[in-house]
C-alpha cells in the first residue's frame, strides 16, 4: 500500500515536472515572438516613414499627381501582416518607378533615402526570419506530444507566419 502511494506521488511529481517545463519552454519561445513582433513593428513604421519620404521628390520630379496613394490611408487598423503586404507592394512600386526612370537616379536625397530604405529593409528580413523560425518551433510544439496537451490546456493556438516569396516560388516550381 505505502509503495504504491509512493509511486503515484512519484508519477504525480514527474508529470507536473515535465508540465512545469513545456510550460516555461511555451513562455520562453512566446517571448521571443513578442520580442520579434516589437522589432517588425517597429522597422515597418520606419519602412512607412521611409516611403512617405520619397513620394514629394518623386512626384516633383516627374510632375505627378500621385504616387504611392496606398500611404496616405489609416494604419492603426492594419494588423503587422497586413501592413508589411501593403509596405511591400508599395516598395516594389517605388523601386519599378526608380528604374524606369533615371532622372530620378540624380536626386542626391531620394538616393540617401533609398538606401535607408535597402537597410531598414535587411532589418525587416532578419526580424521576420527570427520570428517565423520561432512561430515554427511554438507550432511543432502545439502539434506534438506531450506539449500538445498542455498547449491544449492553456489555449495555445498556431500562429501565422509571414510569407516568403522565395519560398512560395521555389515551392511551386518543385510542383511542376
Amino acid at each position: 500500500m505505502i509503495i504504491g502511494l509512493i509511486s503515484v506521488i512519484i508519477l504525480v511529481l514527474i508529470i507536473s515536472l515535465i508540465i512545469i517545463k513545456v510550460k516555461n519552454k511555451f513562455n520562453f519561445i512566446r517571448l521571443k515572438i513578442n520580442t520579434a513582433e516589437e522589432d517588425i513593428s517597429l522597422y515597418l513604421d520606419t519602412k512607412r516613414q521611409l516611403l512617405t519620404k520619397c513620394r514629394p521628390i518623386i512626384k516633383k520630379e516627374l510632375k505627378l499627381k500621385q504616387f504611392l496613394s496606398e500611404l496616405e490611408g489609416e494604419y492603426e487598423n492594419l494588423d503587422c501582416f497586413a501592413l508589411y503586404n501593403l509596405l511591400k507592394n508599395c516598395y516594389n512600386e517605388l523601386f519599378k518607378t526608380i528604374d524606369d526612370n533615371e532622372k530620378l537616379f540624380k536626386s542626391e536625397r531620394l538616393m540617401k533615402l533609398i538606401d535607408e530604405l535597402n537597410d531598414n529593409e535587411e532589418n525587416i528580413i532578419g526580424a521576420i526570419k527570427y520570428y517565423n523560425d520561432n512561430v515554427v518551433e511554438y507550432n511543432n510544439m502545439i502539434n506534438s506530444f506531450p506539449s500538445n496537451v498542455v498547449a491544449l490546456f492553456s489555449r495555445y493556438k498556431t500562429l501565422d507566419l509571414y510569407s516568403n516569396e522565395k519560398r512560395e516560388i521555389f515551392e511551386i516550381l518543385n510542383q511542376k
